[in-house]
């Protein structure tokens, strides 16, 4: 089946584009502003695609931040926003890259948003000492691989996959996991963390790899072609079912498991927690129950909220990281002020020092740019909806 994103996040999409391309911040200029410099800050995901939804929780939250940056009136600097959409693919992510690097205004980037792409992108970023601040990349290697401008909001999958384990195992009782990666770097990443605590807390353990689709790069997949894959779930007697891998793929999966009895528990990280999770699941009742577990939480902040639906026009409440995103910005913005001369590798050095309280935390990062402390938080599925069940 092919994921259909709802009249509100197409007309969204829409926005975005004109959104970047004539910014809501042209005010700033007038009565003796245009004498202050204007920089550039980035955003790095995906913005079409079947993962387009992500990206446009991301980037609005992008946009506010540094809406109200430049409203505020007490920058020495204006701020302007370019995207540069990479649909979360690792092998078009280092031309968007290059593309940032390029634009001799840009000085950070908020992302990229998925871990291969950061891979992937990261070496030219890093070259170009550009800051990189993902609100959603959690491999673990990330942060080992040599790149002082790379920083993170989240926990990584070290923090989060284990987590994830201890909850089902330990807290929920369940002995018998069927454990499933996409074949991402992401997914695979994840679902291995989830494995190994699994099984040192005394779980039965079957690993798979189950590639993800065509649906996720080209909107393209077939309604049937997970109907193996799900056979194989409830023949290996798992009482539940770990996925790590993205919402447009675990939708399709998760119809297909309904078709063949599964009744199991299923549970999936962070790259599952969308609504339209739930639109591009046949029937969508099969997604009721799902457990969706991220290093984010849903926004209650009802002054966000409003400024978000207000740029947007969809809810902040279930936008996956839009918070984060908009600490990633505020981020970048806070080390900008600290800076006499606002350069490219001046941020980078400035955000090794910072210390402000965000939205989501106090957001301070570790020496290889971690961010230093984080809680998983926990989601179901009811009636059509995910609800926030609270920290794991």
């Amino acid at each position: 089946m092919k994921l259909r994103l709802n009249k509100t996040v197409a007309a969204a999409a829409s926005s975005a584009l004109l959104l970047m391309a004539v910014p809501a911040i042209g005010l700033a200029s007038q009565s003796g502003a245009a004498a202050k410099p204007t920089y550039v800050i980035g955003y790095e995901g995906p913005l079409s695609g079947g993962n387009q939804q992500l990206g446009l929780n991301m980037v609005f939250a992008v946009q506010l931040a540094i809406n109200q940056a430049n409203a505020s009136g007490k920058l020495p600097f204006k701020l302007r926003i370019a995207t540069y959409d990479d649909q979360g693919d690792p092998t078009i992510s280092p031309t968007q890259a290059q593309a940032a690097v390029a634009n001799k205004k840009l000085v950070a980037i908020v992302g990229p948003a998925f871990s291969g792409a950061t891979a992937a992108a990261e070496p030219y970023y890093h070259k170009a000492h550009i800051a990189t601040v993902s609100p959603s990349a959690t491999r673990v290697s990330l942060a080992s691989s040599g790149w002082n401008n790379f920083f993170r909001v989240v926990a990584d999958d070290g923090v989060q996959g284990p987590a994830d384990a201890n909850y089902i195992v330990k807290k929920k009782g369940i002995k018998s996991v069927y454990v499933v990666n996409d074949g991402t770097a992401y997914g695979a990443g994840l679902a291995s963390a989830f494995a190994t605590t699994a099984s040192a807390d005394g779980a039965t353990v079957t690993p798979a790899t189950v590639p993800g689709t065509s649906q996720c790069q080209n909107g393209t997949a077939s309604a049937t072609q997970y109907t193996a894959a799900a056979t194989q779930v409830v023949a290996s007697g798992a009482k539940a079912m770990f996925y790590g891998g993205y919402y447009c793929d675990l939708g399709l999966f998760l119809g297909a498991l309904a078709s063949a009895g599964y009744t199991g528990t299923v549970m999936s990280g962070d790259g599952s927690l969308s609504p339209a999770l739930i639109q591009g699941t046949t029937p969508a009742s099969a997604a009721n129950g799902v457990l969706l577990t991220c290093a984010c939480a849903s926004s209650t902040n009802p002054k966000f909220n409003k400024a978000y639906q207000g740029l947007a026009h969809f809810s902040a409440a279930n936008a996956t990281y839009a918070p984060e995103s908009y600490d990633a910005t505020n981020a970048i913005i806070n080390a900008m002020k600290h800076l006499k001369k606002i350069t490219r590798a001046g941020i980078v050095a400035e955000l090794h020092k910072l210390t402000f309280k965000g939205m989501t935390k106090i957001v301070k990062f570790q020496k290889d740019g971690n961010i230093a402390g984080s809680a998983i938080f926990v989601n179901q599925v009811k009636n059509g909806k995910i609800v926030q069940l609270g920290l794991e």
